[in-house]
């Protein structure tokens, strides 16, 4: 792993932890609520990080022990691992210490009790949406599940599949890092972050590993790959089934039943809720007003838009709002 990631995303850098917590919590737009795990430390406490839609990816560096719970309605799952020196994690009844060799996998709804144990301690901790984690999971079984992933905790990186996850992750940094234009496009950052997750899903034991290992050698057909990369990639633009067919290199009625019999549903209505996916978690993150994100995500019927997103989620989106 990177021996100095993200150094040109300093967020804070200071002798007050206080600082540390507020920023962790700004970084990762509200998502976490940080607490100290017994008395507030001086010392040289650094937070640097970058935030998008569907990620968060941030460095730490403090000797502050902290709990991290998660806000209720904010879903996410969390891979922390260690930059240098080691981390005693706790999750619920387990624990184990992460490094660079080892990482531990957060579930939505976890509190993360992290300790440093020594000092010059840094980690990094990558925040993925769970929405995206439903997705890709549904890519690769063929369908949607109606049951949530639940990540085992330790994640070895030391052997080869657990590997293949860092090189990952440190590839993500490398692309933020960079001062090439090209890697920092919304586009690229999003495709790699898919990358990881299915990385994540077949290295890592979970709820429905043995339904992925069933499929393992039933890739999803080429024009479905197809046709879901140009909807994440086009999100915010118009898309009609026209679009999605010629992006995928098929007609309509082929990708029609591609989407049908792999994902269960019409490739209107996944872009219909991936839309609403990401209009949730810009509720939640951001103070923009509703009607901003919703076109900003390409709603063009605010009154059709909202019933949509009660049927999704089983509330108004001014009831999310007022949660922020």
């Amino acid at each position: 792993m990177l021996s100095s990631p993200l150094s040109g995303f300093v967020i804070t850098k200071s002798d007050n932890p206080v600082n540390l917590l507020q920023s962790a919590r700004r970084l990762f737009g509200g998502a976490v609520n940080p607490s100290p795990l017994g008395r507030l430390q001086d010392g040289e406490h650094e937070v640097r990080g970058v935030g998008a839609t569907d990620f968060t990816v941030g460095y730490f560096a403090s000797p502050l022990a902290v709990r991290v719970r998660a806000e209720r309605g904010r879903d996410s799952y969390f891979v922390n691992l260690g930059v240098a020196g080691e981390i005693t994690a706790r999750r619920g009844d387990r624990q184990t210490v992460l490094s660079s060799t080892r990482a531990g996998v957060f579930n939505p709804g976890d509190a993360q009790d992290l300790r440093p144990n020594q000092a010059g301690t840094r980690f990094l901790g990558l925040r993925i949406d769970a929405g995206l984690v439903r997705r890709e999971l549904a890519a690769l079984t063929g369908r949607p599940s109606g049951h949530a992933v639940r990540f085992d905790f330790p994640l070895d990186l030391a052997e080869p599949r657990g590997s293949a996850v860092r090189l990952l992750i440190g590839s993500l940094i490398e692309q933020l890092d960079s001062n090439d234009p090209l890697f920092q496009r919304e586009e690229l950052r999003r495709s790699q972050l898919r990358c990881i997750v299915t990385a994540l899903l077949l290295a890592q034991n979970h709820t429905h590993t043995a339904t992925l290992r069933g499929v393992a050698d039933k890739p999803h057909p080429r024009a479905l790959r197809a046709a879901v990369a140009f909807i994440e990639d086009n999100l915010r633009e118009p898309i009609s089934l026209g679009r999605i067919a010629e992006a995928a290199g098929c007609g309509a009625r082929t990708v029609s039943n591609a989407f049908r019999d792999k994902l269960g549903t019409s490739p209107m209505k996944y872009v219909r809720d991936l839309r609403l996916d990401r209009i949730r978690h810009d509720i939640l993150s951001t103070g923009d007003g509703i009607g901003d994100i919703a076109c900003r995500w390409g709603i063009t019927h605010l009154g059709r838009f909202a019933n949509d997103y009660r049927a999704r989620f089983g509330e108004l989106p001014s009831a999310t709002a007022a949660r922020r």
